[in-house]
């Protein structure tokens, strides 16, 4: 059994995937659209087979603007939006320094820590965010943390 894909809201399709193309050498397949739906996506293969499907639907909300609901415990409360981007129950969740239940990152090996260094300093020449430099981690991975241009974590490690 393996992954089949994973998949992303986001508000600019083709900009998404050009970065997953520019940077982790992703084959960007063929928009796809469901008028009747409002939906449209793209996948985009990587080498190893694995894929990303980048999706948009109008009214798709960021979680930084997704409605908030006073603090209880320390823990913000929020719509998670499901099913297309449309609110539907209010779980609690934490959002703490940009971090929140459920999707964290995705992580990209590329070999070895020259090859860490080497992406991360070209993405942070071309003015890609850089969340965490490179460096060894507690668990022992050697890792960098971008920002995608939807403020997706993306992880690049050994």
């Amino acid at each position: 059994m393996k992954i089949e894909h994973v998949a992303i809201w986001a508000k600019d399709i083709d900009k998404v995937c050009d970065f997953y193309r520019k940077y982790f050498d992703g084959e960007v397949q063929s928009l796809y659209h469901n008028p009747a739906k409002q939906f449209t996506s793209r996948f985009v293969t990587f080498e190893d087979g694995a894929r990303l499907e980048v999706m948009h639907r109008p009214g798709c909300v960021s979680r930084e603007t997704q409605p908030r609901f006073p603090s209880k415990n320390g823990l913000a409360h929020f719509y998670l939006e499901t099913e297309g981007c449309r609110p539907m129950a209010k779980p609690e969740a934490q959002h703490e320094q940009g971090q929140h239940l459920g999707y964290a990152h995705l992580s990209f090996s590329v070999g070895s820590k020259e090859g860490v260094d080497r992406l991360t300093q070209k993405m942070s020449d071309n003015g890609i965010r850089i969340v965490g430099q490179p460096r060894t981690t507690g668990d022992g991975y050697y890792e960098s943390v971008v920002l995608d241009p939807e403020g997706n974590r993306v992880e690049i490690t050994v």
